[in-house]
């Protein structure tokens, strides 16, 4: 039987995939990441929660390197953010060592709280923006 975090992860994954981020990204001001897929090439638009802090963005993923974001941050850091509906390019860092619960204080309080509430393998991401 599963471990009960894969199981959590794995249903909060399917209700993101299929039915919050296709929502979600349609919404004009919602904050976006495009990563690269590291199998197909092609770009990937995730909805995060976060915050920029002059030439950064932070954001906290909630499943850490099982997060196929990260995956894809792994194998190509440069990113983009459309933060307000403007797209700014950047490079990703994974931050394991910053603490991710006290990040999570700074960041914008309500996807802060469903960030703890789901996430199982907290992680640190920061985009030094170029633009």
């Amino acid at each position: 039987m599963p471990e009960r975090a894969d199981l959590k992860q794995r249903v909060v994954t399917r209700f993101q995939r299929y039915l919050a981020n296709p929502l979600n990204r349609r919404l004009p001001f919602q904050t976006l990441l495009e990563t690269t897929g590291r199998v197909s090439g092609e770009p990937r638009r995730t909805p995060v929660g976060g915050r920029r802090t002059g030439e950064s963005f932070w954001l906290v993923s909630e499943f850490g390197y099982r997060s196929q974001y990260v995956r894809n941050i792994q194998a190509d850091p440069h990113v983009r953010v459309r933060v307000a509906g403007r797209w700014h390019h950047g490079t990703a860092h994974l931050l394991p060592d910053d603490d991710a619960v006290a990040r999570l204080r700074s960041l914008p309080r309500f996807n802060s709280a469903a960030v703890r509430a789901l996430g199982t393998h907290l992680l640190t991401v920061r985009v030094d923006l170029a633009d």
